[in-house]
């Protein structure tokens, strides 16, 4: 799946996108996610921001 449309998805999907990733591909590493899909940090924990989640980096993942 490909998050370079991000701003555009459901927050909660991304949610669920962004997790599994982080988990799965980047070992909780955000700075790893974002820069393998050339996306905007703030910009996403912004939008995940809008839906009630923030970024945990002690459990490498938005709660």
């Amino acid at each position: 799946m490909n998050l370079t449309n991000f701003q555009n998805m459901d927050p909660i999907l991304l949610f669920s996108l962004v997790n599994t990733k982080l988990r799965d591909d980047f070992n909780g590493d955000l700075d790893q996610l974002v820069s393998y899909f050339d996306i905007d940090k703030e910009a996403l924990i912004k939008r995940l921001a809008t839906a009630g989640f923030d970024f945990l980096p002690e459990a490498g993942q938005f709660r």
